[in-house]
């Protein structure tokens, strides 16, 4: 098969379209011929060698297509169905956190800058059927990351207000779109004019540049004396994001895009008694309450651009270059 196998660490000259071996359903796996890929910052991170994986490595979590071949012991899941691929491998049975040995699809096992991906049963549910090939694939791992954040660890309640820091990524659009379906008044900040423009046309009801003046005390009054629920994926921000929150409020925090380290001051979190909420990707139970919202809620991922697969290294510049609104996506075939 035609795949992106990742051989050397760099810039994004190093994603070059070349073989691999077809994969093959093992008992409980299944084969997903892949219609469309969606870039992640993790892949990102992967190619430059910040998310270390052994080479080589085909990048990408993730996917949509139609099943392809099935494993010995498979049920419910037959050749030709239409699945989108969860990205998280090995979750376990638990809901509170992954199991130890938890991965992400894309890295050290093989993922979806190929023609076709292996992956275990488990990993595929059926795709949303109003959305398009590169919607689906768009929606996997922001999706799931956004959902769990918002849904089963802010646990976001109608009439709340929620600030989504840095929008324009994946998770953070879809966060805005999560937060107004379950009935949330969402603010949002950025700094390009544009993105925070294109927020509100999908319904933010304020955004605020947090390069120029003081934005923690502009989002305090624009919520009234601090926000409910802060989404947080900067890292550098969290002093800011425990700022912005009303007392008693809660405070999601995933990846660090702005550094892997923070000072932070504990009396603001102790007398606001304010909850700091760790999170990462998702369960499968998340995911179908995902795709639940999906097939109820009307919204779509936002999509910035679509190219062919050869042509990754430049979705991929783009991305670095932080210069997309939505997600980058990938066709295959």
């Amino acid at each position: 098969m035609n795949a992106i196998v990742l051989t050397e660490t760099g810039g994004p000259e190093v994603l070059r379209v070349g073989s691999a071996p077809d994969p093959v359903a093992g008992p409980g796996e299944v084969v997903v011929a892949l219609r469309a890929a969606a870039l992640n910052r993790r892949d990102v991170f992967l190619r430059k060698g910040i998310a270390p994986s052994p080479l080589p490595v085909i990048p990408g979590s993730d996917g949509a297509g139609v099943v392809h071949a099935v494993g010995a012991g498979v049920t419910g899941i037959a050749e030709g169905d239409e699945v989108v691929v969860l990205p998280s491998l090995g979750w376990g049975g638990g809901e509170a956190a992954p199991a130890p040995g938890f991965r992400i699809l894309g890295g050290p096992d093989d993922g979806t800058y190929a023609e076709m991906v292996k992956v275990p049963a488990e990993n595929v549910l059926p795709r949303p059927s109003r959305l398009s090939w590169e919607e689906s694939a768009a929606l996997p791992l922001a999706g799931l990351t956004a959902y769990r954040a918002l849904v089963s660890r802010a646990q976001v309640r109608p009439g709340e207000t929620v600030l989504i820091i840095g929008i324009g990524g994946g998770v953070a659009t879809i966060a805005l779109h999560l937060a107004l379906q379950a009935g949330c008044r969402v603010i949002v900040t950025s700094s390009s004019g544009e993105k925070l423009a294109r927020a509100r046309e999908m319904g933010a009801a304020a955004g605020f540049d947090y390069t120029g003046g003081d934005w923690v005390s502009e989002v305090k009054e624009a919520s009234g004396g601090g926000v409910d629920v802060v989404v947080d994926s900067v890292g550098s921000t969290w002093a800011d994001s425990i700022g912005s929150v009303r007392p008693g409020g809660r405070v999601v925090v995933f990846g660090g895009t702005g550094g892997g380290k923070v000072e932070l001051m504990v009396r603001p979190v102790t007398m606001g008694q304010v909850s700091l909420l760790g999170t990462t990707m998702g369960s499968p139970r998340d995911f179908a309450g995902l795709l639940a919202a999906v097939r109820t809620g009307g919204w779509a991922p936002v999509i910035d651009s679509v190219r062919p697969l050869a042509e990754a290294g430049d979705a991929h510049a783009r991305e670095e270059a932080g210069e997309h609104f939505g997600k980058l996506v990938l066709t295959i075939g």
